[in-house]
């Protein structure tokens, strides 16, 4: 997300800024590597994104064999969306709605992904449930949100208190509280790692992009973006 313009105020032209920076590129790459990583093996299995914004994240999962279904609060979004998704040649079914009331019979999915939605819903615990509801038994549930305590949230809450109704609004999550959302939820926690160890400046992200992938591996402290692997008993 954009330092300057918040995506989720603004829409799909924020996120194409974003990517158009070195310090978008990198931190992009890392967060999608990680989720996509988390899922596992995609051929075949029925996917759904909730708060798909823009379609990358389902474009990529459908590449890998999946077939993606999406969904997200803002038309905005689900238009860029069709787009990316026709121009790449993929198909996926795209819904209007709100991860608090999914729009889809139980057990509809093997693999449910969630990115930097919850920390802009008021009721996460619903959301949650909501997904774990339209996941099938043995389905995967991929969660990854922003962290609490590292210097891109610091940034966000300074932001927050300088007049951005978006960074004022959100939540900012640990480890621990994100098992915590699943768990109660019925799910059982199989991994969390993190990513975006970085302060938010295009020259820390390219020196120390290459040891991203070491840090998550040994401790979710300190990275802006969280991600949680989770299974439906």
């Amino acid at each position: 997300m954009s330092e300057s313009e918040t995506p989720t105020a603004i829409g799909p032209q924020a996120y194409a800024g974003w990517r158009a920076t070195a310090l978008g590129t990198i931190t992009e790459a890392i967060e999608q590597r990680v989720v996509l990583d988390m899922m596992g093996g995609l051929v075949g299995m029925r996917l759904l994104d909730v708060g798909c914004g823009d379609g990358a994240l389902i474009c990529a999962a459908a590449a890998r064999g999946a077939m993606v279904a999406g969904i997200d609060a803002d038309p905005a979004m689900l238009t860029a969306a069709r787009l990316r998704m026709a121009q790449a040649g993929l198909e996926a079914a795209l819904r209007e709605g709100r991860v608090e009331g999914l729009p889809f019979p139980d057990a509809s999915f093997d693999v449910v992904a969630s990115v930097t939605v919850l920390c802009f819903v008021d009721d996460a615990e619903r959301a949650v449930r909501e997904m774990a509801r339209v996941l099938r038994p043995g389905g995967r549930l991929v969660i990854g949100e922003l962290g609490r305590w590292n210097s891109w949230a610091a940034l966000r809450r300074v932001r927050g208190w300088l007049g951005s109704k978006t960074w004022r609004a959100a939540r900012f999550r640990t480890s621990g509280e994100l098992r915590t959302l699943v768990q109660q939820a019925g799910l059982s926690v199989t991994a969390i790692q993190g990513a975006i160890y970085y302060p938010p400046a295009n020259l820390f992200a390219r020196l120390l992009a290459p040891l991203d992938s070491w840090l998550g591996r040994l401790t979710p402290i300190g990275a802006a973006f969280i991600v949680l692997g989770a299974v439906k008993p």
